[in-house]
């Protein structure tokens, strides 16, 4: 499995993956900015090396994606974020959406937090 093609949507905040896999099938899939972006694979740790939630993303921008090797794209976000996203991962996360999804929006419940930007972003 790799990744043929990244379509940024800045009008709907979402993201088109666009995956070959082994069999040559392709597989393409959307996914919110906000939803990658909390989904961090270098998610920083919390309390008792616990992952600790990210909040407030509701209006993060991915503003470009480089190519990283072979198996993972750098996402960078306008919030300073610049994290390295493996094909694989990327995957996983587009196919259990709405599971991780649902378990995040209850642990965000359980924490107090918000998904709702501290600051209002305004692109230039």
């Amino acid at each position: 499995m790799k990744v043929l093609r990244f379509t940024l949507n800045k009008q709907q905040s979402t993201l088109t993956t666009l995956f070959i896999e082994d069999d040559n099938s392709e597989l393409s899939i959307t996914l919110p900015y906000e939803y990658i972006r909390v989904f961090s694979p270098n998610q920083p740790k919390a309390k008792g090396n616990e992952i600790a939630l990210i909040t407030h993303k509701k209006q993060v921008n991915i503003i470009r994606i480089e190519s990283v090797a072979k198996h993972g794209s750098r996402f960078i976000f306008d919030d300073g974020d610049s994290t390295i996203y493996g094909h694989d991962f990327l995957l996983d996360i587009a196919k259990n959406h709405d599971l991780y999804w649902q378990e995040y929006l209850n642990k965000l419940k359980e924490s107090g937090h918000s998904r709702e930007a501290m600051i209002d972003f305004k692109q230039l």
